[in-house]
């Protein structure tokens, strides 16, 4: 196993996301990487590699019919993050038709140097990576048959995933299918500290010692922490966390006013907090569908949002397409982000909005369970394919009607710069700017219902 690094810990970190369905409507896309403060080689080569991805992948499907809906998904954990190195682990999946396939890639930064190495990097040379082979076969010994422990070689990118634990053994995994059937998925090694020490370069042995120590600080503040907080009995059981409202629901009657929803998926990102700084200084509050993984990483904008009048939905945890997904999967990919956005604001979202608007009866019956009203749109800005603001503002002021609900993405620079124009002229036309739930008013939204328009039918019953 490798200890991740909690990433809401580092510093001026953000998240950048590379999203859409792409291709005539044949393919879904979503590749999520961090952006740090001040690794500027390490952002260049997170992005090369993500485009890299997305440019194979449509290499690998191209020609695919429309039904079978490919698609790509990338996210990403820290493997270290210290004053010596910082390493992202890159986890690509896949989906054919046939299930998903996985593969993981990580890029290590040395802060003293600031260059970017690959995996075999942390190894002196290829000597170094020859040895490392042969004990990671040694380690396979034992695990059966099945891994074809002949297929461990230096050769291609058999050594482009390696990290430390907290032992400072170094972890080598390979990626699904590579080293044995894709029935086993990820098959991992983990070579001793002791062992693997001779074969790291000097950046290696630093990045090494720097997981160390950072686990062993870690350890002692719990430590510390325990020693100074005595244990209580709880009086009473822990209490979940209350519906997310907007602070400023109720101050717009939809019924005799005309409002629209604007709604923000795939954030928080890089231009999330100007988008935050317009909407305040333009008095308009809107629904925020955050994606669990950049949540738990900027949770500070979580409280922002929350604290400034705006409604935080669900997005799942990492934007795959939940009609492909078993109820344990949806289930767990809801409840990751409701913990995820709970522990920043206090309160679990009540809204969520599948990834690309899909639906199944499996994600209804999640929803219900676990609460969740769902929101599709009625109005789509198109704003992850158009290359100026002022393209999204005229469809987003076009289409626009009382109790529209509109889609747009805060993950892109051009959308938050086209929404001033659309809050000045829509509000020029006598519009106000709501969250979802205040279009539906007193007759509420209710949990497994699907929502797509404030205005679909009078009395503001849901569209099911």
């Amino acid at each position: 196993m490798i200890d991740f690094v909690d990433p809401a810990a580092i510093a001026g970190l953000s998240t950048r996301t590379l999203t859409g369905d792409h291709y005539a409507g044949s393919r879904f896309v979503h590749i999520s990487y961090p952006e740090f403060q001040d690794a500027p080689a390490l952002n260049r080569a997170l992005r090369a590699e993500a485009e890299r991805e997305w440019r194979d992948f449509g290499g690998r499907t191209k020609g695919r019919a429309a039904y079978a809906r490919p698609e790509l998904n990338v996210d990403w954990q820290l493997a270290a993050a210290s004053p010596q190195a910082i390493a992202v682990r890159l986890r690509t999946g896949e989906f054919q038709g046939a299930g998903w396939a996985y593969s993981t890639r990580t890029y290590w930064f040395d802060r003293r140097g600031g260059k970017v190495a690959e995996s075999a990097g942390l190894l002196d040379g290829e000597h170094a990576l020859r040895q490392l082979a042969q004990l990671v076969r040694e380690r396979f010994k034992g695990r059966g048959s099945q891994v074809q422990r002949e297929e461990v070689t230096v050769g291609g990118d058999r050594f482009d995933s390696m990290a430390f634990n907290r032992g400072g053994d170094l972890v080598v995994e390979f990626d699904d299918c590579q080293i044995g059937p894709c029935s086993l998925g990820r098959l991992a090694v983990a070579i001793p500290a002791e062992r693997v020490r001779p074969l790291l370069s000097e950046f290696g042995r630093r990045a090494q010692a720097s997981v160390r120590e950072a686990a062993r600080r870690a350890q002692d503040s719990v430590r510390e922490a325990a020693r100074r907080t005595p244990i209580r009995r709880p009086e009473t059981a822990p209490t979940e966390s209350p519906q997310a409202v907007s602070n400023r629901a109720g101050t717009v009657d939809c019924a005799r006013a005309k409002c629209v929803a604007l709604t923000f998926d795939d954030g928080p990102g890089p231009y999330t907090a100007k988008l935050l700084d317009i909407l305040r200084k333009e008095r308009a509050r809107a629904t925020f569908f955050v994606v669990g993984s950049n949540a738990a990483a900027q949770p500070g904008l979580i409280k922002r949002m929350s604290a400034e009048g705006h409604l935080v939905g669900n997005h799942t945890w990492d934007h795959k397409d939940l009609s492909k997904q078993a109820t344990s999967r949806i289930t767990d990919s809801l409840a990751r982000t409701e913990y995820a956005v709970s522990t920043a604001i206090g309160q679990r979202p009540a809204l969520a909005r599948t990834p690309y608007g899909t639906m199944s009866q499996a994600v209804r019956d999640v929803a219900t369970e676990l609460g969740l009203a769902l929101v599709d749109w009625d109005v789509d800005a198109d704003d992850l394919f158009a290359h100026k603001a002022g393209d999204i503002t005229d469809l987003a002021v076009r289409k626009a009607h009382p109790g529209a609900i509109i889609l747009m993405h805060d993950i892109r620079r051009e959308t938050v710069d086209a929404v001033p124009d659309i809050l000045k002229r829509l509000r020029g036309k006598g519009y106000s700017f709501v969250t979802v739930p205040e279009l539906y008013g007193s007759a509420g939204m209710q949990a497994g219902h699907l929502y797509r328009s404030g205005s679909e039918l009078p009395g503001k019953r849901p569209l099911t």
